[in-house]
């Protein structure tokens, strides 16, 4: 890696969340406009509606047209994908998520997420396997990889360094309910921060915001790309939590 930080993006899961209008979107802000706003007041989303079904192509196009250049998605895969017994088998699932249009975001193309459940348990066979299951272009585009284990039994040095081997980074989650993993395996970091307390106005004290954007800073060092999504916790106050931080790291 250079000397160079690498570029932060900050956002949210998703743009569309009755309790933000008239705490993060104006009041009388038009629903069609949703996404063009969150597009000026934060760097990135991680899209959880590819979790549930398949998108068009069209939408994809229409997601990068709303945002300004630098701005990136990163893309929740697929229930089908990870939401099985046994992940060797889901090659064709895989096949379908990354073949449906995915690439029309173009360079606002982020890392796709694949989250396993939480009941999943560390499985070095099986887990090899989904690894090498997992394109590494998809129509010419790079593609990047992060894996959110929520199983104890992920803590493993074996997992880790398959990980390291395949290029896939594993998400760094600080949550009440799973395990934090903060090993680097990858030329990128993936932070999910999911315990916003609504009597907070930014979700956050100030200490953490600051402890997260000093974080922030020592991932990006020698060039590494980092993505900070606030997810889950006290919702209603994420997208004020993602603009502190941002507001943080531009100082």
């Amino acid at each position: 890696m250079s000397g160079k930080a690498g570029n932060i993006h900050v956002g949210v899961g998703g743009w569309t969340f009755e309790p933000w209008r008239g705490v993060f979107y104006p009041e009388k802000w038009p629903k069609a406009k949703e996404l063009d706003y969150a597009g000026q007041h934060l760097t990135g989303i991680e899209v959880n509606g590819t979790f549930y079904s398949s998108q068009k192509p069209a939408s994809f196009m229409k997601w990068r047209d709303a945002v300004p250049e630098g701005f990136v998605f990163t893309l929740k895969a697929n229930r089908f994908c990870v939401n099985r017994r046994v992940l060797a088998e889901a090659g064709e699932s895989i096949g379908r998520f990354v073949g449906q249009g995915i690439t029309e975001l173009g360079p606002k193309l982020g890392p796709i997420l694949w989250q396993l459940a939480a009941t999943k348990k560390f499985d070095a066979g099986d887990m090899a396997a989904f690894l090498a299951l997992m394109p590494k272009e998809q129509d010419g585009i790079r593609l990047r990889h992060a894996i959110e284990p929520r199983h104890e039994s992920f803590d493993d040095p074996a997992f880790f360094e398959m990980c390291r081997k395949a290029g896939v980074a594993v998400v760094y989650a600080e949550a009440e309910k799973y395990p934090r993993f903060d090993e680097q395996t990858a030329d990128f970091t993936y932070a999910r921060i999911q315990n916003a307390q609504e009597d907070l106005g930014a979700g956050y004290t100030d200490a953490e915001l600051d402890r997260l954007a000093d974080q922030a800073r020592t991932w990006a060092k020698g060039g590494r790309d980092v993505f900070v999504f606030f997810i889950a916790g006290d919702k209603v106050r994420n997208p004020a939590a993602a603009m502190a931080l941002i507001a943080r790291l531009k100082d």
